[in-house]
């Protein structure tokens, strides 16, 4: 089925959504965020923020409730039938919103897909993982070691139709850094609560309750309207003035004034994510740099004294409000037993500039930074402080701060991982450390092949045989011991210099209510407008 024909069905769709409500019922939720969404291929672009929108129109076989506790979505149930092999009852009557029948084959399907080449999701699933067809509504996973977390990310691994998939030309996945399109990339067709009517790349994207959704709906929304607002100021004016409904983040320095507002509410609270930075350890020379001939950050000396350059608690109160948990390791404490066994490296000017000194850099180095300007909560003004703390210690840094776009498609880049310092954040989808050990520190080749969001390539064989084992190890108290021993290894040798935990700041109407998810998804299910 192609765009026009899609746009007619969801019109008749709305059309018999409000006869049946009544125009007095029609609800319309109007919300901003300060990035945009661009690929609506749901393997595109491993980012919260794409794959939590795209999640209110794709499922996957579980998803995660309002305090994302795992339940059944498009799998009612699932078995454990030896340790190496899982069982997966699928939900019998699904339609894709095309009208295509859910089934074993879009499971086998979608599981070759999301590890194919061009996939920013292959981690999702295990590389020699294999999905066998029992029956038409049964899935065997066949693995080759025992992995008790095997299910725990699929909420944003969904379900693809294969049959409209294949007709559309869109079996190969569309990249996010990648401005040619397919059908897939365009348009929707997946068996969630909700279906997109129109979407403006980039710009704005409408959403429509899908009628014969197989879940009770909890929404009374008629349709949804998402805009993207990169200026915080328009955005926080468009929600005080009633125009926006609800709008994501609220920078701290306004959420006083969404407070005070008589008809609008701040909502704030811990998030999961960890906002860091990288250096790239891999190169014989550093890309953006003044230092030819050699790669400074592949002294664990130089790595250490950026990090004891940067004032955390300075950042804390300046830049973020107090809204931020500054973080020795990279994960969440909520997420981890053991991270208060982890302290930072302290703030030491001089022991910066020692240690500078004793690596060869009395006078410090030129370098170039990647920031994003519109993906986490005062990113640039966050990379900005760095920027000046380093100078202090002789470091000259060359800030790129760029939209999300345009950063993800450069340090993400196909030719390789194009950039030599850089901020980055990082929410774990599994809400589990073997998550973060595997993307962010795991051993890389030039292709990603590893630790795919290791953009730096830091490698150390020894955390990568204690990731083989976390993800294998059923007893918690024994796989906590080898967490630790890992973050242990990556904290000594300044694989990242973790920064803090960002807080949660959304805005919302006081006719709104909604479930904030601590790891910043926003379900529109949830949502109901008075």
């Amino acid at each position: 089925m192609k765009l026009n024909s899609l746009k007619k069905m969801l019109l008749t769709s709305t059309l018999v959504l409000g006869m049946g409500m009544g125009a007095a019922t029609a609800e319309t939720l109007k919300f901003a965020f300060q990035g945009t969404l661009k690929s609506l291929d749901p393997y595109s672009l491993n980012e919260t923020f794409t794959l939590g929108t795209l999640g209110n129109v794709y499922e996957g076989l579980t998803r995660r409730d309002g305090d994302l506790n795992i339940e059944p979505a498009l799998a009612t149930s699932w078995e454990v039938l030896e340790p190496t092999r899982w069982r997966f009852h699928l939900r019998q009557g699904v339609k894709f919103h095309q009208g295509g029948d859910f089934n074993a084959d879009d499971v086998i399907f979608s599981a070759e897909r999301v590890r194919a080449e061009g996939s920013d999701l292959t981690t999702r699933i295990p590389a020699d993982a294999k999905f066998v067809k029992v029956d038409d509504y049964t899935v065997d996973v066949v693995l080759t070691s025992p992995n008790p977390i095997l299910h725990y990310e699929w909420e944003t691994w969904v379900m693809l139709d294969k049959e409209w998939t294949e007709a559309n030309d869109s079996v190969a996945v569309t990249s996010a850094s990648d401005d040619s399109a397919s059908a897939i990339s365009l348009e929707t067709n997946g068996t969630g609560p909700f279906m997109i009517s129109s979407h403006d790349t980039g710009v704005s994207t409408t959403f429509v309750p899908n009628a014969d959704w197989w879940d009770s709906a909890s929404h009374n929304l008629t349709s949804a309207v998402f805009t993207t607002i990169g200026s915080d100021a328009t955005r926080v004016a468009a929600l005080l003035s009633g125009e926006l409904d609800m709008v994501y983040p609220v920078p701290v320095q306004d959420l006083k004034r969404v407070s005070d507002n008589a008809t609008t509410t701040a909502l704030t609270g811990p998030e999961l994510r960890t906002i860091f930075l990288g250096m790239d350890q891999m190169r014989d020379e550093l890309l953006y740099s003044n230092i030819k001939g050699k790669n400074p950050f592949k002294d664990v000396r130089v790595r250490k004294a950026f990090y004891q350059a940067i004032d955390i608690e300075a950042i804390k109160l300046k830049i973020m409000r107090n809204l931020s948990t500054p973080s020795a390791i990279m994960i969440s404490p909520f997420l981890f037993s053991k991270s208060g066994d982890f302290q930072r490296f302290p703030y030491d000017i001089e022991a910066s500039k020692s240690l500078l000194a004793e690596a060869g850099y009395p006078e410090g180095f030129e370098v170039g930074m990647d920031c994003p300007n519109d993906r986490y909560v005062n990113d640039e003004a966050i990379c900005q402080a760095v920027t000046g703390m380093l100078a202090k210690v002789g470091i000259k840094v060359n800030l790129n701060a760029q939209p999300k776009s345009k950063y993800f498609a450069k340090v993400l880049a196909s030719n390789g991982y194009d950039t030599s310092f850089y901020l980055l954040g990082w929410t774990p989808g599994s809400l589990d450390s073997w998550n973060v050990l595997t993307n962010l520190h795991g051993c890389r080749d030039e292709t990603g092949a590893g630790g795919p969001f290791n953009l730096g390539g830091y490698c150390n064989p020894e955390v990568d045989a204690l990731s083989a084992k976390i993800l294998t190890e059923n007893d918690p108290a024994v796989r906590d011991d080898l967490i630790a021993q890992a973050f242990k290894m990556t904290t000594d040798e300044v694989s990242h210099i973790p920064l803090h935990q960002q807080g949660l700041a959304w805005g919302v109407s006081n006719d709104v209510e909604l479930k904030q998810r601590a790891d910043n998804v926003f379900s529109l299910r949830y949502v109901t407008k008075n």
